[in-house]
């Protein structure tokens, strides 16, 4: 009779183990392919960036700092891709401030904004740029679940022993990024 209880007490071990196990699998999977869906949202950001220099070279052809400091920036990110989550976050957040140094100078260039090439590289930008930060909400929110559930006790112990390692958040490292923008309606 004590062996009929040990070995129902080992079946429901062994089966809690497993589906712990399966659990952290399907966990990671999903942060896997969050991070998929962020590497594609990124490879479309940095294929529209040529373009939209190109066409912003086109009418504004003393900028060349900008140009350049857009280029660079590209290029960092697009090799930081290889490295963490945090080091790619911030190639990110690199580029996006020398976008914004791009938009400002095809601010002084009336004719440019009036491009219609100009007009539809914008828009395909902002499209992107609104995927990526639906993909980094998707990737963080199962890195958040994923490593809630590795270090919640007893499923930290077989995260542990079966080498689950801990995952990066895709975050903002630019604090001016997270204030809110003051609007003025005053007269300077």
């Amino acid at each position: 009779m004590l062996g009929v209880w040990l070995l129902i007490i080992l079946v429901v071990v062994l089966g809690w183990v497993v589906a712990m196990f399966n659990g952290l699998v399907v966990l990671k999977n999903r942060v896997d392919e969050a991070e998929s869906d962020i590497d594609v949202q990124l490879k479309r950001r940095h294929d529209l960036i040529p373009n939209l220099v190109d066409t912003v070279k086109g009418y504004a052809t003393h900028e060349r700092e900008v140009f350049e400091k857009v280029t660079e920036a590209r290029s960092h990110a697009v090799q930081a891709e290889a490295g963490g989550m945090a080091e790619r976050a911030q190639a990110e957040n690199a580029l996006s401030q020398t976008l914004k140094s791009l938009f400002a100078v095809a601010e002084n260039y009336p004719e440019l904004k009036a491009s219609d090439n100009f007009k539809m590289l914008q828009e395909e930008l902002s499209d992107t740029e609104n995927k990526v930060m639906a993909s980094r909400r998707f990737y963080n929110t199962n890195v958040r679940d994923y490593n809630t559930r590795r270090e919640i006790f007893p499923t930290n112990l077989m995260a542990n022993m079966f080498n689950f390692k801990r995952r990066e958040l895709f975050e903002l490292d630019d604090v001016n990024e997270r204030e809110v923008p003051k609007v003025s309606f005053e007269n300077k």
